[in-house]
């Protein structure tokens, strides 16, 4: 359990430390009774929620809710993969931002998300990362005083799925915060079926969509869809996508998916989206 593994950690380290884990609206009864048992053990506080406030939102109360000068925000399905977790974070206090990284678990056959996470892990090394911090920065795993994330929080019009994180980084490269990308991964292992990411992918390129104008720069298939605005192609794109589209995602969705054809998937999704929300009369 992720909640155990910090607060051990924690316990064999120097720290005034609380642990603060937010249930956003959940409905399933047999996940909340789990949670509470956080409760019971030391410094470790679960808060539960009535109503789905949003990924952003979520995040923000969080901090607000937090007593100390510094915050370490993990997603929830990460585990801890290494013993000094805590105090490789703990030496690194001379940066305002740091992130920390993931690694992909073990490829699950036939399973999109990992065979997608993994192909791209090695552009998320440190190294690769501090190259272009602002960019690549993900909040997954990262740490960052409080008083700045209160200054600059996420932006709570993001209640959907994607880019919350993206458009954070984008405005700490505004205000020129540093910020530091360090080897102290948590591992990502659980991993959701087919449908349920084709699902999840479709929501985030329509969340993309709604902020591609804010996001200009920090997208990779954002710059793509912007490079073919108005082409020949571009309309060749929808056209096949709406042909070809619906096998896609059968594809994608059953037991032995491409990363090829994901990636034509995901462009032709947006730039269909793209063309239907902008003909949309107002």
């Amino acid at each position: 359990m992720l909640v155990r593994s910090l607060q051990q950690q924690a316990e064999g380290l120097d720290l005034d430390y609380e642990i603060i884990v937010a249930d956003d609206g959940s409905t399933d009864p047999s996940t909340i009774a789990a949670n509470r048992a956080i409760n019971a053990l030391p410094h470790c506080h679960y808060v539960e929620r009535q109503q789905n406030a949003g990924r952003a939102a979520i995040r923000n109360f969080l901090a607000t809710q937090a007593q100390h000068e510094w915050l370490l925000f993990i997603d929830s399905d990460m585990v801890v993969c290494r013993d000094d977790f805590l105090q490789q974070y703990a030496k690194t206090d001379d940066a305002d931002v740091v992130d920390g990284g993931v690694v992909i678990g073990q490829v699950l056959p036939g399973n999109l998300r990992s065979m997608y996470e993994k192909a791209a892990e090695h552009e998320h090394t440190a190294d690769q990362r501090q190259q272009s911090p602002y960019h690549d920065f993900h909040t997954a795993n990262f740490m960052i005083r409080r008083e700045l994330m209160l200054t600059y929080p996420f932006d709570q019009r993001f209640r959907h799925y994607g880019y919350e994180d993206v458009l954070l980084g984008k405005e700490l490269a505004a205000h020129q915060i540093p910020i530091r990308h360090i080897d102290n991964p948590l591992s990502f292992e659980v991993f959701e079926s087919n449908a349920d990411f084709i699902s999840k992918t479709e929501e985030g390129l329509r969340t993309l969509c709604q902020f591609r104008h804010e996001l200009q720069g920090y997208s990779r298939l954002l710059d793509a869809a912007v490079v073919r605005n108005g082409s020949p192609l571009q309309s060749l794109i929808r056209l096949f996508h709406r042909i070809i589209g619906p096998w896609e995602r059968r594809l994608l969705t059953g037991p032995h998916p491409n990363l090829l054809v994901f990636k034509v998937y995901k462009l032709g999704y947006y730039l269909t989206y793209l063309k239907e929300t902008t003909n949309k009369p107002s």
